[in-house]
C-alpha cells in the first residue's frame, strides 16, 4: 500500500504496520488510523505518527523513557481494558511533542501519553492522574539518556517496537 505523507512524500507501507485509535487522539477524534514512521532507522526514539485518513495530519512523538528514566505512567484499569487488557510488557508509550525552531524550546506532553498495545496495534491517548506530569514539559528541562540505559518495564521496547518500517 502507498501513502502520501506530510513530511516524507509517498511511502510504501504494510497494513500490519498501522496503529488504530478507536477513540482517535484528543482534538482529532475522527482520525483513527496512523502509520508510525521512525525518524531514525531501527529506533523508536522519535516517530512521525502519520494519519492515514488525512495526509496533512501528522504528529511528532518521542519515547519518553529515553528522555527521562524515571517516567512511570500509571495506566488506569479502564484505559487498560480499552486497550484489550495487555500485560505491562505489551504496552509501549509515546508522547506528542511540539517542535520549535530551537529544540530546547520544544515541549513534550508527558501528561497525555499514547499507549500502544504492541500485540494488537490498538492505541489510546491517556490522561494520567499523576500531578508530577504536565501538558508542556520544556525539552531543556528534561535529561536525555541513551537507549541502552533504559531498564523500565513497559518502555517502548527494542524487541517489539511500534515501528517496523525501514526508511
Amino acid at each position: 500500500m502507498h501513502i502520501d505523507t506530510k513530511h516524507f512524500g509517498i511511502m510504501e507501507y504494510d497494513a500490519k504496520e498501522t496503529v488504530h485509535f478507536p477513540d482517535g487522539l484528543f482534538g482529532f477524534e475522527s482520525y483513527k488510523n496512523y502509520f508510525p514512521i521512525p525518524l531514525e532507522e531501527d529506533s523508536d526514539a522519535i516517530i512521525c505518527l502519520q494519519s492515514l485518513d488525512d495526509k496533512d495530519i501528522a504528529f511528532i512523538t518521542m519515547n519518553p523513557f529515553l528522555l527521562t528514566p524515571d517516567y512511570h505512567p500509571e495506566i488506569s484499569n479502564s484505559d487498560r481494558r480499552a486497550l484489550g487488557n495487555p500485560k505491562d510488557d505489551d504496552i509501549s508509550y509515546y508522547c506528542i511533542c511540539v517542535l520549535q525552531d530551537v529544540m530546547e524550546n520544544s515541549t513534550i506532553n508527558l501528561k497525555c501519553p499514547i499507549a500502544v498495545n504492541t500485540t494488537t496495534r490498538s492505541a489510546r491517548q491517556l490522561i494520567l492522574d499523576q500531578p508530577e506530569y504536565n501538558f508542556r514539559h520544556c525539552m531543556k528541562d528534561i535529561t536525555k539518556v541513551s537507549e541502552r540505559e533504559v531498564k523500565h518495564a513497559g518502555t517502548a521496547k527494542k524487541e517489539k517496537p511500534v515501528t517496523g518500517h525501514k526508511r
